[in-house]
């Protein structure tokens, strides 16, 4: 898997932003994950930008102006059209027919931040290729593979309770049913995974429901109280059972320090919202070591270490 955050995207647009001419007069944002590089390349560019429906009804935005309009036969006459990726290439394709016709006014390039090897032709720029599967932070919560995903509830799907909210009776269930929403997918999960007890699995749902959340499976903790739930403080193992039980692909955590106990068990790919880094088995282990937390795991590199070395014997 390949994952790019914002702040991959804004890094490699700052570390590679040389390729790009500053003779354009025009960035056009392909709606709507192409807006996001075309903001920054705007910014970084100091030219105005627009999508490209606004484009195409003679509408911009530039610095120190909400917006305005320009003159097809005057300014702007160099566009650069920017989206945020290929893969297939069918919407790049698309985008090229629908300005077609606008090619004997304007001298139209266009840019792609991350292409897949194989399809840099298909730009005119480009600034790193990434093979697939790929996530990108702008778009994964809208990505057709959720299915194949678990998803943490409190802290993702929705706030945490306060510590006052947090009391295992009356308050806490007036929380789980006006929890305020937060990261709410546009497609479907596979399962959700939680450490809210299973006798709260009614108002759950009721709330799931409410805020359009569709899912396959809902996994509680089995507990009787939240004093059995901190005695047993096994949030991590809960979750990475749920998420190695199938095969799932990705785990969305909001908890850091859970986030890497569920990539140690699991050997899988962890998305923590906190930072919305993604955590992999090498993050992992250096985590481990920054923590002290370090031992076990030094001790079965040892172990693999002496193995390999009675084998050469």
């Amino acid at each position: 898997m390949y994952y790019r955050n914002i702040k991959d995207l804004n890094n490699i647009i700052l570390q590679r932003l040389s390729i790009i001419p500053r003779d354009f007069d025009l960035i056009v944002g392909v709606p709507r994950s192409g807006m996001l590089p075309a903001n920054l390349l705007s910014l970084y560019l100091n030219r105005p930008y627009t999508d490209i429906d606004s484009f195409l009804n003679g509408h911009i935005y530039k610095a120190g102006a909400r917006s305005q309009f320009f003159d097809a036969n005057g300014e702007n006459k160099k566009v650069l059209v920017v989206d945020d990726s290929i893969a297939s290439g069918s919407a790049m394709i698309e985008c090229k027919e629908t300005l077609k016709h606008l090619e004997d006014k304007f001298d139209i390039k266009y840019c792609a931040i991350y292409v897949i090897p194989g399809k840099e032709k298909m730009v005119d720029y480009f600034f790193e290729t990434v093979p697939l599967p790929r996530y990108f932070q702008w778009n994964i919560l809208n990505h057709t593979s959720l299915e194949k995903a678990c998803f943490d509830i409190d802290g993702v799907l929705c706030a945490d309770p306060t510590p006052e909210q947090n009391d295992d009776g009356e308050k806490y269930i007036k929380f789980i049913l006006n929890a305020p929403p937060l990261f709410v997918p546009g497609a479907k999960i596979g399962t959700i995974v939680t450490s809210r007890l299973e006798k709260y699995r009614k108002e759950t749902e009721t709330w799931l429901a409410a805020n359009n959340i569709k899912y396959n499976d809902l996994v509680m903790l089995d507990l009787p109280d939240m004093a059995a739930r901190q005695k047993a403080n096994n949030h991590g193992d809960h979750k990475a059972k749920a998420y190695m039980s199938k095969p799932y692909v990705l785990f969305i955590e909001s908890e850091y320090n859970q986030a890497v106990e569920i990539n140690r068990i699991s050997k899988k790919p962890v998305l923590c919202t906190a930072n919305f880094e993604m955590i992999f088995e090498s993050e992992s282990f250096m985590y481990n070591l920054k923590s002290g937390k370090h031992l076990p795991f030094l001790r079965e590199v040892a172990l693999k270490v002496r193995n390999k070395i009675r084998k050469l014997k």
